[in-house]
């Protein structure tokens, strides 16, 4: 695993090698040895662009590791050339490290980047809906909020945490419009989740204390 991690991170330099090695052995050994040189060279340096480093941020982003995170982020010098997937899940990534940092205006411009690239549905995509919803809540923008949160809903979302969140964020705007009902039953849904984390449940705690005093 260590070796491959290796050849991920360095493969843009080894390729280099790669093709310098292909010279000098076109001219000190044969044609066929620098041939499969280039070949390598050719491999290492395309697939370091169109498929890029993002492989090594699990490990760093499990041990909360933010500036490696960034480092390897920072090795992707052409975003524009990776391919598509990867791409939407490079700009999640830059959007994700944006809010850390408080940035919301460039967040939310990459996570824009991302929806717009993941025009096959699933879970990435409910992901990124439900940050740009829950950003739009931010800045008391509801309709957009209500737009996105709904649209990570239908696109499915990864765990019990985020589909919480996303119950839990749609109480907020029908409590903000006085929909009593509804509130109540996007609050029950996110209770049914039973989410583990305390922020989550946190908020849950704090809503119920509300929400069971309210008509409707």
């Amino acid at each position: 695993m260590k070796f491959y991690s290796f050849l991920i991170k360095y493969r843009f330099w080894l390729g280099l090698l790669a093709i310098l090695i292909g010279v000098v052995a076109h001219f000190t050994i044969d044609i066929w040895t620098a041939i499969i040189c280039y070949v390598i060279a050719f491999i290492a340096i395309v697939t370091h662009f169109i498929i890029g480093p993002l492989r090594l941020v699990q490990k760093p982003m499990e041990d909360g590791d933010v500036e490696a995170v960034q480092r390897i982020i920072d090795t992707i010098w052409f975003p524009g050339l990776l391919i598509k997937p990867i791409r939407s899940s490079y700009y999640t990534l830059k959007g994700n490290m944006d809010m850390a940092r408080q940035d919301f205006t460039s967040a939310e411009a990459n996570l824009k980047k991302s929806a717009s690239l993941s025009s096959g549905g699933g879970e990435g995509e409910g992901a990124t809906m439900l940050q740009l919803g829950m950003m739009a809540l931010q800045r008391s923008d509801f309709k957009e909020g209500e737009r996105k949160i709904k649209a990570s809903l239908k696109a499915g979302l990864p765990d019990k945490e985020s589909n919480a969140m996303a119950n839990l964020a749609m109480t907020q705007v029908y409590l903000n419009r006085r929909e009593n009902k509804a509130a109540k039953t996007f609050f029950a849904r996110a209770k049914a989740l039973k989410p583990k984390s305390e922020q989550v449940v946190k908020q849950i705690k704090e809503m119920d204390k509300y929400i069971t005093r309210l008509p409707g």
